[in-house]
């Protein structure tokens, strides 16, 4: 069973330049809010961190693993869960500059909770569906189109012609 690691220490790993390891751990990513509505993650989600000692100092970095997401479909508010994956890369260079500096990496201790949380955050569809093809709420009564995809209302009258429906002829 991997080990649960909200951070890790690399410099634990004692590795040498060139030299790279694999590892199995499992970490929490928390909850995500979007417009106003809460969606859940599992207590623990596996991912697999490749870690790897670069020559003068300083790792690379790969984070692997794949998430559901639970909380209200963005279209017609039924339960929704969709699995997304994700692989992100980080290099963390002492005096590279602020492009091979991560902001997850302080000394030899990795943030892997806040790493995984936002790697997540950003692999995320636009919206989150209960399935590809939902179609919503019906714009008029708010029925779910998903259960009954003939849904339709008599179309309303042109505005342009109402004078006219006023006109009585006897």
């Amino acid at each position: 069973m991997p080990a649960r690691a909200d951070s890790f220490d690399l410099g634990g790993l004692s590795l040498s330049p060139g030299e790279g390891r694999r590892l199995d751990l499992d970490v929490s990513l928390g909850v995500f809010d979007f417009s106003d509505e809460r969606y859940e993650t599992p207590a623990t989600v596996p991912v697999t961190l490749d870690a790897s000692r670069m020559v003068g100092g300083g790792y690379s970095l790969r984070l692997r693993f794949e998430s559901q997401l639970s909380g209200p479909c963005m279209r017609c508010l039924e339960a929704a869960s969709p699995t997304t994956p994700v692989d992100a890369r980080e290099v963390d260079q002492p005096g590279g500059g602020e492009e091979l500096t991560s902001p997850y990496v302080h000394g030899s201790e990795l943030d892997l909770r806040a790493w995984a949380h936002d790697a997540y955050a950003l692999a995320l569809p636009v919206q989150v569906l209960c399935r590809p093809d939902c179609l919503g709420l019906c714009p008029e009564c708010g029925a779910n189109l998903n259960a009954d995809p003939e849904h339709a209302h008599e179309a309303a009258p042109d505005p342009r012609w109402a004078k006219l429906r006023e006109l009585r002829l006897e």
